[in-house]
Order: structure tokens, then C-alpha cells, then sequence
């Protein structure tokens, strides 16, 4: 967490009480005190605590340690990773085999020596610290296998206010809104910003939130804890918890639902958030950057998407335009998808020819980066020799005219109509050869489902 996380300790003698808080606090130790079992309970659920120190017996002239006992279980089922010491001034070998069953990680007699105390502290809080550590290590391998480098190019004049705006705001801590058509290319800008951000080094977690059910919201994003659900068999660590220190990343945040967007609102405004099944609070530390091809002000207006969280989403706006209006990367970045898959498929040195570059460049790649990439692979895989050509490509209909083509194709990018006809041309095609499979559909586009959805109701399509 981003705080340091404090020891409680629990006896019901305020002199004993005192002078652990003031030995703890000349070691730099945070703490919590209580006097008693119920309220060491109350605590160990509210809070998140590095390390519980507690006596074992608590009424006056008992002497069996059932007490102390008997609150180690509770801790132990409540938490069963949370570290416990148990401290008694009736100590036995007994006794102390007993606390160890119960779940405490080791014994203290009192009057204790400081520095025997603060050896078997430490060595507490260190197990406490590797424990959770290990658990967010492997939530986050969890979630990060198989993101690795992605291609970008951006030689076109179009991109250079973006690259600058990324230059600008990459190190600041700024949340980040990124607007742009779908595939253009938005999470390659993200992991941009977070590279040149003093977060490099800590994670960076992308969430698809139009792949998130509302029904696993809060627990995907906020984590949960044994027990809170039927399947809930171990406590589990969100994605916030992940990002802590990070960089978040929500890919297509306009599908949050309304009803999950006052918990994203709330931790965004405090930092704060509670797993799923417990009250404890915790604090993150995280840098938010949203991406969307929705029209939010429009989703704002229609009461679908909440006017508070779209301004603590965009403290910054970026812009990322289509890979039409960026032509001159066209060739270039085709030539990179190439050689990658190429050297996946296990056919190096294949190379564009004169046909395939001007088809690339006449087309008006709807489906953009995305479009692009899937469109080199197969010319990769269905190419018979070496040298691509433009019929391996089974580009659409979504062609710029020729004389568009012939002029860079600044006039074409310019003609909505024409471009939305194309577009048109394109899904109705994807439909045709997936005979009606909406998702077969979405995958030869390059689309998300929900992105082929809105086309559907744009060009009035029934499926």
C-alpha cells in the first residue's frame, strides 16, 4: 500500500500499552493500541495492519491464556496471513505450543527484552511484507502475461502535436483521456506516457472494461477477500492494488456501468477503496490514463456516464487521429507489422513490392492500426513467395479513389461520405463471410463486439 502499515498491539494494561507505542515509535513503527479481544477484532477488520502483538490474557487473575488464545483464531480466520505474536507473563512451553497451533508466528514472556522483542518483530513484519508482496507479484503476473512491446511509428505531420502533448504530460502525474477511433493505437500512446513518466519501473495494468461483467466489477478492480462470494475461496487482489505505484490503464472506460461509477469515482477523488466482503480501507497510489472511441459528452448527456468522473478522467485530453489522416506512416509501419510476422511464421525477409505499398495507400483502412496489422499477417501467411503483392492482401472495398491515391489522399480523407459508405461496404462484407457470427465478424475488422455494435446501429444494419 502506499502508506506504511501499522502494528496492533492488544493488553489490557495501560503501562504495558504505553511502553510498547513509545518503543515502536523510537524504532519509527507505526501502531494501533487496544485493551481488549473485541476491540483487536474491530480493528484487524477495518484495517489493513502489518502485525498484531497480543497479550493472552486480558481479565484480572486469569492466568490460563484462553483469552489470547481464542482472539489468535479469530485473527487467524479472519486474516489467515496476517502475522501474529503472542505475549504472556504466565509464559509455558505449553502454553506457547498452544498459540503456535492457534496461528501465532511466535512468543514473547514478559517483561520482554527490547531487543529480542524488536528481532521478533521484524522478522514478522518482514514475512507479512513478503506475503503480500508475493500475492500482488502474482495477481500481476496474472495480468500482465503476455503484454509485451508494441510496434509504434509516428512520422506523419499529424502526429506531432500528440507526440508533444505525450512529451509534455508523460511526466506528470496528470490522469489522461485518449480519444480516438478503435485500433488507431490508443494503448500504445498510454504505455508511452508511462515510460516517460517516474513511474516506468512499477507496473502498468490495462483493463478492457467492455470485457468486465457487471457483476464482477468491484471485484476485478477492487480485489475481494475469502468468503465474500461462493467462489471466493482465497482473498484476491484488484487491479487498483496491482497499479499501486503504477500507471492504470481502462481501455474503453465509456462501458463502465453507471452503477460501478461512483467506486471508480470515489477512489480516483481519496485514493481510497475497500475489497470486496471487507471493511477494511486501503490506500492506492495510482496514475489513471482512459482511453475510448465514445462520444463521453454525448454519453454525459444522456445520463449514461457521470459529468464528475468525466472531468477526474480528463485533467488531460489526447487526441489520436486515424490512420487516414496519417498516410505517410501507412508504408513504413506496414513494413514493421511485416517483418514481424514474418519473423513469427518463421519467413524472413519478406518484403512489400511497388502493387502492395500503392493498395495499402489507396485503402481507407476503417479498421486502422489494427486493420493494418491483421492484413500484413495474412499477406504473411497466404503469401507464396518473398515478395508481397496486392492481391494477398483481400483488401475490402474501403478504397480511396484514384485520383485521391495518386494525390496522397488528402482529398478522400477529407469526404466523410465517401468514407462512411466505405465503412459500410466493409461491415456488411465481415458479415457475409462470418454468415451472421457477430463476433467471427468483429475479429475480421479488427473491432471490439461493442465497436461493431455502434457501426451496426450507424449504418441501421439488423442482425
Amino acid at each position: 500500500m502506499a502508506d506504511a502499515l501499522p502494528i496492533l498491539i492488544a493488553d489490557d494494561q495501560r503501562d504495558v500499552l504505553e511502553a510498547l507505542r513509545l518503543l515502536l515509535k523510537s524504532e519509527g513503527l507505526a501502531c494501533v493500541v487496544v485493551s481488549s479481544p473485541e476491540q483487536a477484532l474491530e480493528v484487524a477488520r477495518t484495517r489493513e495492519l502489518a502485525c498484531v502483538l497480543t497479550d493472552l490474557n486480558y481479565t484480572r487473575d486469569t492466568t490460563s491464556g484462553q483469552e489470547g488464545l481464542d482472539l489468535i483464531a479469530k485473527l487467524r480466520a479472519q486474516d489467515p496471513e496476517l502475522p501474529l505474536v503472542a505475549m504472556t507473563a504466565w509464559g509455558t512451553i505449553d502454553l506457547a505450543v498452544r498459540a503456535m497451533q492457534r496461528g501465532a508466528g511466535d512468543f514473547i514472556e514478559k517483561p520482554w527484552d527490547n531487543r529480542r522483542l524488536m528481532s521478533v518483530l521484524r522478522n514478522q513484519l518482514a514475512l507479512g511484507a513478503a506475503r503480500r508482496e508475493s500475492r500482488r507479484l502474482a495477481r500481476e503476473i496474472e495480468i500482465l502475461r503476455g503484454t509485451g512491446d508494441e510496434d509504434f511509428v509516428a512520422e506523419s505531420r499529424a502526429m506531432q502535436p500528440l507526440l508533444e502533448m505525450v512529451r509534455r504530460v508523460g511526466p506528470t502525474t496528470a490522469h489522461v483521456l485518449v480519444l480516438g477511433e478503435n485500433g488507431t493505437g490508443k494503448g500504445v500512446i498510454a504505455r508511452l506516457i508511462h515510460a516517460s513518466s517516474a513511474r516506468a519501473e512499477r507496473p502498468f495494468v490495462k483493463v478492457n472494461m467492455g470485457g468486465i461483467a457487471e457483476t464482477v466489477f468491484e471485484s476485478e478492480m477492487f480485489g475481494h477477500v475469502r468468503g465474500a462470494f461462493t467462489d471466493a475461496r482465497s482473498d484476491r487482489v484488484g487491479r487498483f492494488e496491482v497499479a499501486d505505484g503504477g500507471t492504470l490503464f481502462l481501455d474503453e472506460v465509456g462501458n463502465i456501468p453507471v452503477a460501478q461509477q461512483p467506486k471508480l469515482l470515489r477512489v480516483l477523488e481519496d485514493g481510497e477503496l475497500e475489497r470486496v466482503g471487507s471493511s477494511k480501507t486501503l490506500r492506492v497510489d495510482v496514475r489513471l490514463i482512459s482511453a475510448t472511441n465514445a462520444d463521453l459528452a454525448a454519453e454525459v448527456a444522456r445520463g449514461t456516464f457521470r459529468k464528475d468522473l468525466l472531468f477526474r478522467l480528463n485533467t488531460v485530453e489526447l487526441r489520436l487521429p486515424p490512420l487516414r489522416e496519417r498516410r505517410e506512416d501507412i508504408v513504413p509501419m506496414a513494413r514493421r507489422f511485416l517483418a514481424r510476422a514474418g519473423a513469427r511464421y518463421g519467413r524472413p525477409g519478406m518484403a512489400l513490392g511497388g502493387n502492395a505499398e500503392r493498395a495499402l495507400l489507396a485503402y481507407a483502412w476503417p479498421g486502422n492500426v489494427r486493420e493494418l496489422s491483421h492484413v500484413l499477417e495474412r499477406a504473411v501467411l497466404m503469401g507464396q513467395g518473398e515478395r508481397v503483392e496486392s492481391l494477398e492482401f483481400g483488401l475490402g472495398d474501403a478504397t480511396l479513389s484514384s485520383q485521391a491515391a495518386a494525390a496522397g489522399g488528402d482529398e478522400a480523407t477529407r469526404d466523410d461520405l465517401d468514407l462512411d459508405r466505405s465503412e459500410e461496404r466493409m461491415v456488411r462484407r465481415a458479415l457475409e463471410r462470418s454468415d451472421g457470427n457477430v463476433q467471427r465478424a468483429a475479429e475480421l475488422l479488427g473491432l471490439s463486439r461493442a465497436a461493431l455494435y455502434r457501426r451496426f446501429e450507424k449504418f441501421g444494419i439488423q442482425v
